[in-house]
């Protein structure tokens, strides 16, 4: 899968992956390198209003996204990795393109156009139809993992929306062509409790220990997140003393292009995932 012209891409990281999840971010700009994609941070990127901004005041969070869609250069698609984030910014495109005069608005409010043609990619958009069996014959690749893909209940976007691609099961195709074993579960899309978990952690920590649960009956070592901030809701809440471990999706593909030892990443989990991928020799 690797490529002789590299393609450069707009990034967007968002709040989490440039915080909390600071290991995603690296591993996710780290594997996109390693298979010929150029991530170009977004300049003086803003909250996309995925917080609370959207459920207090609409408008706000609605600039909020519009405002980084201004500072998108023009011709060169944008990328993020944070399903909440991506579903701010192609709720925003909606709205300049449909409400009248919201474009308008938008560019005297910024002082900057926006590209009305401006392609947001998502990474899972990135790596759909992509052959990861060829990327196997030349990397470590996953053999000995068997995981549970949890994609959280972001991809499955409002009925506005429904028409988007939210890629379920595109985890497990990957990984599994990486070499790793999928297992199956009923709880892949199941919501982890992210916007409960400050006002609400008992009603969360009950949701997160019945994912965890359900990930370990089904014979899982480990789960793989395609949402930041669902890995630190599920991290952080649950209640459970022996947990597995849980990667984000953009770790477990730097681990199979051999980009996992010597790395800072894991020691910022909660449950070290250390021990587990030593024993699978994914890691020295």
């Amino acid at each position: 899968m690797s490529r002789s012209k590299r393609i450069p891409l707009s990034y967007f990281p968002g709040c989490s992956m440039a915080t909390t999840a600071k290991e995603n971010n690296r591993s996710l700009i780290e594997f996109c390198e390693r298979i010929g994609y150029d991530l170009i941070e977004v300049p003086d990127w803003n909250c996309c209003g995925s917080s609370s901004a959207h459920s207090v005041d609409a408008e706000l969070a609605q600039d909020l996204a519009a405002r980084n869609l201004t500072l998108a250069p023009k011709g060169r698609p944008l990328l993020a990795a944070c399903p909440n984030c991506m579903l701010r910014l192609r709720g925003a495109q909606r709205h300049l393109a449909e409400v009248p005069d919201a474009q308008q608005r938008c560019e005297a409010r910024w002082g900057r156009p926006v590209d009305p043609n401006l392609k947001l990619i998502h990474f899972f958009d990135l790596l759909a139809g992509a052959d990861m069996k060829g990327l196997n014959k030349t990397s470590p690749g996953l053999k000995g993992m068997k995981f549970v893909p949890y994609y959280g209940c972001m991809l499955a976007r409002p009925p506005a929306m429904r028409h988007e691609p939210n890629h379920h099961g595109l985890m497990e195709k990957i990984l599994s062509d990486l070499g790793a074993e999928p297992r199956r579960w009923g709880y892949g899309a199941r919501c982890c409790g992210t916007f409960l978990s400050v006002v609400r952690p008992d009603v969360v920590g009950a949701m997160v220990d019945a994912i965890f649960r359900n990930a370990a009956a089904a014979g899982a070592d480990c789960l793989v997140t395609a949402c930041a901030m669902c890995h630190m809701n599920l991290e952080v809440r649950s209640t459970l003393q022996n947990r597995i471990p849980v990667l984000h999706f953009s770790e477990a593909l730097a681990l199979a292009v051999g980009e996992g030892n010597g790395k800072d990443w894991f020691s910022r989990h909660l449950v070290d995932p250390r021990p587990l991928l030593r024993s699978a020799r994914l890691i020295a």
